[in-house]
């Protein structure tokens, strides 16, 4: 097989504790696949108060494979990962986090699959190592609603660590640029060749995970409202069910009155019914506001990022 290009898109926030050794063991990988392909590294940087931006400017002014697109403000990962596969124009794009959670020694594998005519390879997490016990359990609860709600079928452990073919890179470069991008479930859904290859996320090189309880419950939302309808139907059945249990208490209480003259008793739970009612109709219009704002979202057609600073030797 000739030699083909390769990118490597890794978004980086908050990194500088660990930028350095990741690079390192990146750059020794692709040092060693030169007789298979000529590669390029793009780092997509939210920024933040650290000096994470001036260490990967040193990086890049090392390497001359090496380029970072600065973030004006903090667009998320999501984001940091389109931004890099807007900016390649490469024959395989390999997404990574620069964490060392997913190790770059896995990417000749990848690209093996690659070689065998595999449009997307996806790793899939075995094992967190020293992953708490309720984040492990909030993870396996996540995926297995949204795959019971969803009709796209999304691997469970699947992390934003891939590889994507040129035709599947264009495919997002032109056709798919909505606002909140759940890559988990849109790689699946876009479809092509694709298989999975088995990993261990090893423990964080340095400091602290970057993603917090509330942005991984919004990662969790966005992809729920983006793959499935389900909660709003789920809104009509339970509204039906309550108006039928309303429906037979009006039935009950004519009845009685029409029997004995008088009302029944069951004030109490009478209100525990209109108490419970309005919890879940209060929770469903919460659901109903989702999937509003996401529609939102759409109609500003704001830019999904914003590039401050581009940095290349």
């Amino acid at each position: 097989m000739s030699l083909y290009s390769l990118t490597v898109v890794c978004p980086v926030f908050r990194e500088a504790e660990s930028i350095d050794r990741f690079h390192q063991r990146l750059t020794s990988v692709l040092d060693g696949m030169t007789d298979r392909c000529t590669s390029s590294v793009i780092y997509a940087i939210d920024p933040s108060n650290d000096d994470t931006v001036d260490k990967v400017r040193e990086l890049v002014l090392a390497d001359c494979r090496t380029t970072a697109l600065v973030m004006s403000n903090r667009f998320g990962h999501q984001m940091a990962l389109l931004a890099g596969i807007d900016a390649s124009d490469a024959d395989a794009v390999i997404m990574l986090d620069s964490d060392l959670q997913h190790p770059p020694e896995l990417l000749p594998d990848l690209l093996e699959k690659f070689e065998e005519g595999f449009d997307v390879v996806q790793t899939v997490r075995t094992k967190t190592e020293r992953q708490g016990f309720l984040q492990r359990g909030l993870s396996r609860g996540f995926y297995r609603i949204l795959n019971t709600l969803s009709d796209t079928e999304i691997v469970r452990g699947g992390a934003d660590f891939r590889l994507l073919s040129r035709r599947v890179v264009e495919v997002f470069q032109r056709d798919i640029r909505e606002r909140n991008q759940f890559l988990r479930g849109l790689i699946p859904w876009v479809g092509f060749r694709s298989c999975t290859i088995e990993f261990v996320a090893h423990e964080r090189h340095a400091g602290k995970s970057n993603y917090s309880v509330a942005r991984s419950i919004r990662l969790a939302s966005d992809g729920l409202v983006s793959f499935s309808k389900a909660p709003l139907r789920l809104g009509i059945t339970v509204g039906l069910s309550f108006a039928a249990v309303a429906f037979v208490y009006a039935f009950i209480t004519a009845v009685v009155w029409l029997t004995n003259g008088s009302s029944p008793s069951g004030w109490t739970s009478l209100a525990m019914l209109v108490a419970g009612f309005s919890g879940v109709l209060l929770a469903f219009m919460g659901v109903l506001g989702l999937y509003i704002g996401a529609i939102f979202d759409e109609v500003k057609a704001r830019p999904h990022y914003i590039i401050a600073e581009r940095i290349s030797r």
